[in-house]
């Protein structure tokens, strides 16, 4: 512990609970997916064409928070797996769409469960998950409203 700045103990930073509870999460979902043959950002970037199918690349960048140099690759093998299909706009081949291919919809069936099954691993109760869930929701609406 460190006496002269204790605010500066480890066990006292947010940051580091957030990012531990995230790699925990990330690794409670890894034996799920595996059996899919997806990764945990391959899942979250289907998770959003199952929601909104046709979306272009900048749009799935943003709602996935994931950057071009990862999307990029990411949909690339989505695509060499035949989950998901490219078209260029014709009105402007800069703009790029994705969408899910009749193998990637048939995949929102098989992995419909996911979501229960992990649930089912956190031992801990829905009202808590949701109370969690519905903060981490306020944080990130706050901090996306004030530029942060």
């Amino acid at each position: 512990m460190s006496a002269k700045f204790p605010e500066l103990n480890l066990d006292k930073q947010l940051c580091f609970s957030l990012y531990a509870a995230s790699r925990q999460v990330t690794r409670l979902y890894q034996p799920l997916l595996k059996q899919h043959d997806l990764t945990y950002p391959q899942y979250i970037v289907l998770l959003i064409l199952w929601q909104n199918d046709g979306l272009m690349v900048k749009d799935i960048g943003q709602k996935s928070q994931l950057k071009s140099n990862t999307l990029t690759p990411l949909l690339k093998r989505l695509e060499q797996n035949d989950l998901v299909t490219r078209k260029r706009a014709k009105e402007d081949e800069r703009q790029c769409y994705i969408y899910l291919t009749d193998k990637g919809k048939a995949l929102e069936n098989e992995c419909a469960c996911i979501p229960m099954e992990m649930l089912g691993q956190t031992d801990m109760s829905m009202d808590k998950l949701f109370q969690l869930k519905t903060l981490l929701d306020e944080f990130l609406q706050l901090h996306e409203n004030h530029g942060g």
